[in-house]
Parts: structure tokens; sequence; C-alpha cells
């Protein structure tokens, strides 16, 4: 975001300002280190874009100093540092909770299943959970726009006949997950790959686009998908589970939003930043 520019996209101001509020509160009991405080990403674009207009409201508007930190590896790697304060705030994805970090109902409603992340993180492991932004990003299998087009696959089921002869690259935690893991997906879809290449997520989509894989589990809403014209696989069974993205605080954090008052400086910008969006 540059100053003095307001340009619209689809994501609003609104949920920044609460966790700006949050972190402004937290100023008043000390954070991270210091007069710092750490903000974890991923290693996709996403979570490091949101960093940033993070970091440039919170300079902007407190005295507190960020520091980003990027290529965290995995969520899971991510929200291990928010639980031990190696990090102080991030952004996660509902889904994360079908890891067994705690009991889960399974369901693939979107609400529920952010209601089930908000309570279970909050309980086990004394996190704050925000509402989400309003998108999700979940997993989606990827192709070549050429190939989808010459075998006419516009749906995961499509691939069924072909896939003994076709490789598979994944995230590397995909392949150990229970709930939507590939075990369960070969369940689901009656599907098995001929090989799978475990692999960083970030890598996935270059190895499609190179033709060193023929098919990859990519992110739904990562720009990369544009950048090398690739096309998503309808999920048409319905069985990935909903990932809808959130801030993440330490619960220590978010209670001092309760010792937040006028003189922090923090409650005009709020007020502004609900009338704002980018």
């Amino acid at each position: 975001m540059r100053q003095k520019k307001r340009t619209k996209t689809k994501l609003r101001f609104p949920v920044i300002a609460v966790a700006l509020a949050i972190i402004c509160g937290s100023a008043l009991s000390g954070c991270g280190s210091g007069n710092t405080i750490r903000i974890g990403t991923q290693t996709f674009s996403e979570p490091k874009i949101l960093a940033q207009m993070y970091r440039l409201l919170i300079e902007d508007r407190t005295d507190l100093k960020v520091k980003v930190m990027p290529d965290l590896a995995a969520s899971p790697v991510v929200l291990s540092a928010v639980a031990d304060n190696d990090i102080q705030m991030a952004t996660l994805y509902s889904g994360i909770v079908l890891d067994n970090y705690f009991p889960f109902e399974p369901t693939k409603d979107r609400k529920k299943v952010l209601e089930q992340a908000q309570a279970g993180f909050d309980k086990h492991y004394g996190l704050k959970w925000y509402d989400s932004f309003g998108f999700e990003n979940t997993y989606a299998f990827t192709v070549r726009k050429d190939l989808a087009e010459l075998k006419h696959w516009t749906k995961i089921s499509d691939v069924k006949e072909e896939a003994a002869s076709m490789r598979l690259g994944v995230d590397t935690t995909w392949m150990e997950r229970e709930g939507d893991g590939y075990p369960a997906f070969r369940k689901e879809y009656g599907i098995s790959f001929g090989k799978t290449y475990p692999m960083e997520v970030a890598l996935v989509y270059n190895a499609v686009a190179s033709k060193k894989m023929d098919i990859v589990l990519a992110y739904s809403t990562d720009a990369r998908l544009k950048e090398y014209e690739l096309v998503t696989l309808e999920d048409d069974k319905h069985f990935f589970s909903p990932y809808d993205a959130s801030p993440l605080f330490a619960k220590t954090y978010w209670r001092s939003i309760r010792n937040w008052t006028r003189s922090s400086g923090c409650l005009s910008a709020k007020s502004t930043l609900r009338r704002w969006s980018i």
C-alpha cells in the first residue's frame, strides 16, 4: 500500500484495523523483543504480502518496529513459532485444524471449521484466532493450460483414466495429512498417481509449468497460477476442507487490548481504517 493512494481489491481493512488495534494495545505491556513485534510468514506470496501490509500500518501509526520473518516453511512451523512466542503475529488458514492439533469434528462447512479453529487454538494453545479476511486459499489440483485444453480436463475426476501414468508434485505436509491428505484423497476419488514427488509448495508451480510434473497440488489464490498459465481443476467431490485466512496472535498480546486507551493514539487510526479499502 502506498501512502496517500487508495486502490481497491477484494481485501478490506476493517479486519486489519482490528489486528492493528490489538498490536497497539500490546505496546502498553511490551511485545516481541523490546519495542519490536515479529510477524512470521510461510513461503508463498499471500502471507508475505499481508505481513508487509501489517508492517506499514503498524509502523506508520504506532511507535513499534516490525520485523517480518519470511519463509518459515509451512503453516505448522509458523503456528509453532507463534505458540512459542518466537513471533507474535501471523496469517493462518482454518483448515489447519485437520492436522490433529486437538479433537476436531469433521465438517466441510466453512463457518464451523473456522469456529473450531478459533475455539481449539484458544483452549489448547492460548492463541487468538480472528475472523476470516473473507477469502480462502485452499488446495487445488493444477495442470498446464495447454494440457487441460488438449485433454478436456475441467475437474479432478477427469484425470482418473490417465492418473497411473502421471507425475504428481505435492506439498510435503499434504502427504501426511489424515483428514484431507493423499490417503483420504485416494479413497474418496479412487485415484492413485503413478509417481508422487513431495516438495516445498513454492516449487510446484515451476515444476508443472516446466513439464517436470504432469499435475501438482497448488494453492488456489497463488499469483503464480496466472503467471505460469496454469489451470486448477474443480474439486467435483468437494473433498478439500475450507482454508479461510485469518490473523493470529499469541493470546497474551490479545489480552492487552483491554488496557487500550485513547492516549495510545490508535483509536483514531482504527476509525480511519474502517473507511479505507485497498
